[in-house]
């Protein structure tokens, strides 16, 4: 785990003076009224009602190309992909996670620690979500992952549907996030969902990323993610859904961490309404993918504003005809003005 941050030190303090004698389940006012519903923006590709990040902990992109996965090899030649997209120089789990769905590097949104802290009050991260920013705006979101510390995503009211294993420190397998992710699919519909599998990085830290067990799971996850799509279709969107794979880290031997190719590497693979199919992203030589992107790329389809500070970029080789370039002068990342749909998309 990293040094403990100087943000952290003083919650820690009031944890331990505090101790036993917190004191919980006071009464709290009546709610207010609700307020009316935003009004949803304009998606810059319409026929994108629906967009999915999965994300496969711990999958290295050698070892998916290994497998036999046909769900992901179906996603190769259905949509854009990469073998080189990048993770955080951190390359562990909760602060990379918090990276890819804020679309920002550690240094901004301030999550440097990989477990659940005994803290006086919850740490959420400096910057928000897209689940956030997408309840915000309207949209119906869910998040289910299987490892507790995922709560540090779950700042109240920003999204609508959430699970994580209770208890702290804990973890469960991929069938119950499977199982808990069909249910929300088909009852609910999402407009935005962030699914995480945990058993690859589980397997690889007991066995090995290299070892005929770590394999195993890539081809197990493989086939859990095919009944999620499974589930996308029965409830009849998977034709209006986005969906992006990825993961947080690769790993080496029995571990990963800061600053290691094997660890940083990740794929990133996205298919759906306007993306080009069978499509190599190394295609463009300038074109590095990094996990901030997924953030960025899914608030653009979902019509959000760009935060002005963010580290990732849209996408925008990814979809057909390409997309148009932020506003000149814009920092990376940055759309001044809403989001523009391709010119020729579905």
């Amino acid at each position: 785990m990293a040094a403990m941050t100087p943000r952290i030190l003083p919650l820690l303090l009031g944890w331990l003076l505090a101790g036993p004698a917190l004191v919980f389940g006071q009464a709290a006012a009546a709610p207010a009224a609700p307020a009316a519903a935003p009004a949803r923006p304009t998606r810059p590709i319409p026929a994108v009602e629906h967009v999915f990040i999965i994300s496969i902990d711990g999958l290295r992109p050698d070892k998916l190309l290994q497998a036999d996965a046909p769900a992901m090899r179906a996603m190769l030649k259905a949509g854009a992909y990469t073998m080189w997209a990048r993770t955080t120089a951190m390359a562990i789990t909760l602060p990379s996670h918090t990276s890819m769905v804020t679309g920002v590097a550690p240094g901004k949104h301030g999550i440097y620690w990989n477990e659940d802290l005994p803290l006086s009050k919850p740490v959420w991260p400096d910057r928000p979500t897209v689940m956030e920013l997408a309840t915000r705006a309207g949209y119906s979101t869910a998040m289910v992952a299987g490892k507790s510390k995922f709560a540090t995503l779950n700042k109240p009211g920003t999204i609508g549907q959430v699970w994580v294993p209770a208890g702290t420190n804990s973890k469960d397998d991929n069938d119950t996030v499977v199982a808990h992710t069909v249910t929300i699919i088909e009852e609910s519909k999402p407009a935005l969902m962030f699914i995480h599998f945990p058993e690859t990085d589980t397997v690889g830290h007991d066995k090995g990323w290299g070892s005929p067990e770590y394999l195993a799971m890539v081809e197990k996850s493989d086939r859990q993610l095919a009944t999620i799509l499974a589930a996308m279709e029965r409830a009849g969107i998977r034709q209006s859904s986005v969906i992006i794979v990825s993961a947080d880290h690769g790993g080496q031997g029995k571990g990963h961490g800061p600053e290691d190719e094997r660890s940083r590497n990740i794929p990133w693979l996205i298919t759906g309404p306007g993306v080009r199919a069978g499509y190599d992203l190394t295609s463009q030589a300038d074109l590095n993918i990094r996990t901030e992107d997924t953030a960025a790329t899914a608030m653009w389809l979902l019509g959000l504003n760009l935060p002005g500070d963010l580290d990732g970029k849209l996408v925008n080789a990814a979809f057909v005809a390409g997309t148009p370039a932020p506003a000149r002068g814009a920092r990376r990342g940055a759309a001044a003005a809403g989001p523009a749909a391709p010119a020729d998309a579905n």
